[in-house]
């Protein structure tokens, strides 16, 4: 039976005692490890990287986050740099001199928190191994063909061996706090319990793996909260394994938290451990010194806004930018999870009510996820072209009718405004209207699409109806 189901948490060691229940912070080590570290995948990346500045100014030089390296992620957000911390230097080249690679340096962040990452790659030749010693460990086996696990386990021993070596240096002074996020971090806290290492454990969930699924899947979630068979439905969804790993994780850790009441309550009935503390997540948003600055931020952000709709409808821009409504839904790519499928069904509502009422109001919605895509839709990229050379044409000709107007003005005279403008420039600007003149539809999306005919958004889009048609008050 696996570690998840059978193992209770008094069963391991007891959290470490400190020697000094006031022990102070600048002897304490704490790491913070995620798969979302450096490495933007979803939401826990943003929760992560919005919260460091505070947590480095409290802990300073003791502050570490721990995440896997990927080279295009560390070119362009890591400077290297060398561990202050001897310990920490001494750990690592452990794991060096053993042929796995680390990174360390600084994350180039608010706070620059220091990170140190794994190379999962260079480690995979351990993973038999690794998941033998987790199957001793725990009881729970990962099937060769889920990639995201297996690369979990390496991860995760890469990180138990880590504390390890850490925690080997510092006799009897257990002054290591490791925080763990999410599935897929679970197995080096796992593995830390299992091998009694002098290390106080925390572990938070931003939502249920299994309800995760099960909410995709269109059921009635959490009307059916504690009708569910949680085993046969982690099964039927071949996630099994990963379901064990996510509950082992709860019931080893010392602390676990949520992120909310309501993923408190689901936890309660999914992982079958109710959270110790509920941490809800809140962005670290900057204070404006004045509220005039905000307001100055906002105008810019908005005119950017705008521009960029110039160029996408031209040849449609038949609405006034002035009544315009901007909305934006943002996220990781769940249909339903997120939203998106009642989003886009109260837009098509919206849309019908303002076409029956002729209201003049115009909303344009932007969805902003994360799919496949070859390269940037031509019809995008050839809209904001036109826009360019409608501004240039616009701006040679506001120069060459100022420098006219200024002379006359100059001479004491009020020009003539029918014969300001020569011939040349009319025939200019006919032919930038010309350029406007378009022979199909704006598109609904910026980017060529993979699979675009089995899409959510896109094949919901084509079933209601919202091709951006010049009838159309919602826009997408």
């Amino acid at each position: 039976m696996p570690l998840a189901r059978s193992l209770s948490i008094t069963s391991l060691n007891e959290l470490p005692q400190w020697e000094d229940e006031d022990l102070p912070i600048e002897d304490l080590l704490l790491f913070e490890v995620s798969w979302e570290v450096t490495n933007k995948v979803g939401g826990i990346y943003t929760v992560i990287q919005t919260k460091a500045k505070t947590t480095a100014d409290e802990w300073g030089e003791n502050y570490f986050l721990i995440g896997p390296y990927f080279e295009h992620n560390v070119k362009t957000q890591v400077e290297a740099c060398e561990p202050p911390n001897p310990a920490v230097k001494t750990a690592m080249d452990t794991i060096k001199n053993q042929g796995c690679q680390v990174f360390f340096g600084r994350w180039l962040i608010e706070g620059n928190p220091y990170v140190l990452l794994f190379d999962i790659g260079s480690a995979s030749w351990n993973l038999d191994r690794w998941k033998g010693e987790f199957w001793d460990a725990s009881n729970i086996g990962i099937p060769f063909h889920d990639r995201e696990a297996n690369d979990a386990v390496i991860f995760g021993s890469l990180t138990a061996w880590f504390l390890k070596e850490l925690s080997c240096q510092f006799d009897d002074k257990p002054n290591i706090i490791a925080h763990f996020h999410e599935w897929q971090a679970g197995v080096g806290l796992i593995l830390s319990r299992s091998q009694k290492l002098p290390v106080a454990t925390i572990f938070t969930t931003h939502a249920t793996l299994l309800g995760r699924y099960l909410c995709a899947a269109s059921i009635d979630f959490y009307n059916n909260l504690d009708q569910f068979d949680i085993d046969k439905e982690a099964g039927e969804r071949q996630i099994y394994h990963r379901y064990c790993m996510e509950r082992a994780s709860v019931h080893c850790a010392h602390v676990f938290t949520t992120v909310s009441q309501i993923t408190a309550i689901e936890a309660e009935h999914m992982l079958k451990r109710n959270p110790d503390v509920v941490t809800p997540n809140g962005l670290n948003i900057k204070k404006f010194s004045a509220m005039h600055e905000f307001q100055n931020l906002h105008s810019m952000y908005k005119a950017r806004i705008q521009e960029f709709i110039r160029g996408h409808f031209y040849g449609h821009l038949d609405f006034s930018l002035e009544k315009t409504l901007f909305f934006f839904i943002a996220g990781r790519y769940e249909f339903s999870n997120k939203g998106a499928d009642m989003f886009l069904e109260a837009l098509s509502r919206l849309n019908f009510l303002l076409r029956v009422h002729k209201n003049d109001i115009t909303v344009v919605v932007f969805f902003i996820m994360p799919a496949k895509t070859n390269n940037f839709n031509v019809e995008t990229l050839k809209g904001q072209a036109v826009r360019k050379q409608l501004w240039d044409t616009a701006q040679s000709v506001k120069e060459k009718f100022g420098k006219k107007l200024y002379n006359a003005l100059l001479k004491g005279e009020i020009p003539d405004l029918n014969k300001i403008l020569d011939r040349d420039d009319i025939t200019i600007m006919k032919r930038a209207i010309f350029s406007t003149q378009r022979h199909c539809l704006p598109p609904v999306t910026t980017h060529n699409m993979i699979d675009d005919s089995n899409d959510p958004i896109l094949s919901t889009i084509r079933r209601i109806g919202l091709f951006n048609n010049r009838t159309d008050r919602v826009k997408v």
